[in-house]
């Protein structure tokens, strides 16, 4: 998950749009972490697809970076790339590995976590804050990151970034289209043999999150350097409302077909139009504003995730109860990503920063 408006180095106005289209996103997919504990069957999940998220994100990334670097890495160096990535995504990787460690050893509805033994726990720890993937724990249904599953996209948004920073921002657009057909080739073949797009988080479907940022990532750097920029007046609630069509659609045996549609032209059509749609001036801020809080939300969101399936477990609560609790728990979890944003993330950052 990229960020727009990297005041370190890129004086350049920013999306505001894609900043308020990042944060539905993301919300979103938290609405479909809790509905993934409720409905085992998928074809009952009302956000079934909620998981797209991650492909949208993806995309977003490669037109993000393109945008703030393409014209300035030369000169900027690979060793300030890095040091500001790692200044802008590294901070939450380590936290969201504390909030699902004590997570995991504070379930009040779990077994006692000193069944998975303590050099275990110390050897994930370590792995889930150095973005190592380590898919050992049972308990966490063999998550490459057990303390903060969804930090498996971060591990390769960094890949990607160092791919990008080595090879793509020196290539030109004909290459970048063959490297597009490729992954869009892969892509479908991840599609059509497990049936959906849904992998990259466990050792077993590893791969299949390095097919899903091969395109989506290759797609959003070449629509930037494409200047696809659709001009329209739709408005952010019309993007927004189109966005959440995809992740509203219903799981079906045809997911295999749907999902690469979805995530090869839909996705990329979006941000195409989100980057050239008008924003009324009313929802500027509120766009920033979801934009700032989309990275803390994601990446904190989880250790929670576990709690609440435990609970479901356990209690069994009937369907108000369960629906007052996922509300509540949703706005729970933004309050607290705000205080992170407030608290931790920006304040480490401008620290890091002003030391480079």
């Amino acid at each position: 998950m990229g960020e727009i408006n990297s005041a370190t180095i890129n004086p350049k106005p920013h999306f505001a749009m894609l900043d308020g289209l990042r944060g539905v996103a993301a919300l979103a997919i938290v609405l479909f972490h809790f509905m993934e504990w409720v409905y085992a069957d998928p074809s009952h999940n009302f956000i079934a697809h909620g998981f797209l998220a991650v492909d949208f994100f993806f995309c977003l990334s490669g037109f993000v970076i393109g945008y703030a670097y393409d014209d300035r890495i030369r000169r900027l160096g690979l060793a300030a790339f890095f040091r500001i990535r790692l200044i802008r995504l590294h901070p939450l990787v380590i936290l969201g590995s504390v909030v699902g460690l004590l997570g995991f050893l504070f379930d009040p509805f779990a077994a006692q976590p000193g069944l998975f033994g303590k050099a275990n726990l110390l050897l994930t720890f370590v792995c889930s804050i150095c973005l190592i993937p380590l898919p050992i724990m049972k308990e966490r249904a063999f998550n490459l990151f057990s303390f903060n599953a969804p930090a498996w996209s971060l591990f390769w948004e960094y890949m990607a970034n160092i791919i990008y920073a080595l090879v793509l921002y020196r290539i030109g657009r004909r290459y970048l289209s063959v490297l597009i057909v490729l992954a869009a080739a892969a892509l479908c073949l991840v599609s059509y043999r497990a049936g959906n797009l849904l992998g990259g988080w466990a050792g077993s479907n590893f791969w299949d999150g390095g097919a899903r940022i091969a395109y989506s990532f290759l797609a959003g750097l070449f629509i930037y350097r494409a200047n696809w920029i659709l001009t329209t007046r739709i408005g952010f609630m019309g993007v927004s409302g189109l966005l959440l069509l995809a992740f509203l659609m219903p799981s079906t045996r045809w997911n295999w077909l749907a999902e690469p549609i979805i995530v090869m032209l839909y996705f990329p059509a979006l941000i195409a139009a989100g980057a050239g749609a008008t924003l009324a001036p009313g929802l500027k801020k509120m766009c920033v504003f979801l934009g700032k809080l989309s990275y803390p939300l994601y990446m904190t969101h989880y250790g929670a995730m576990w709690i609440f399936g435990s609970y479901l477990a356990s209690h069994k609560p009937d369907t108000l109860h369960l629906s007052l609790i996922v509300v509540s728990g949703m706005v729970f979890l933004a309050g607290f990503a705000y205080l992170v944003l407030l608290l931790y993330d920006e304040p480490i950052r401008r620290y890091l920063a002003n030391r480079r």
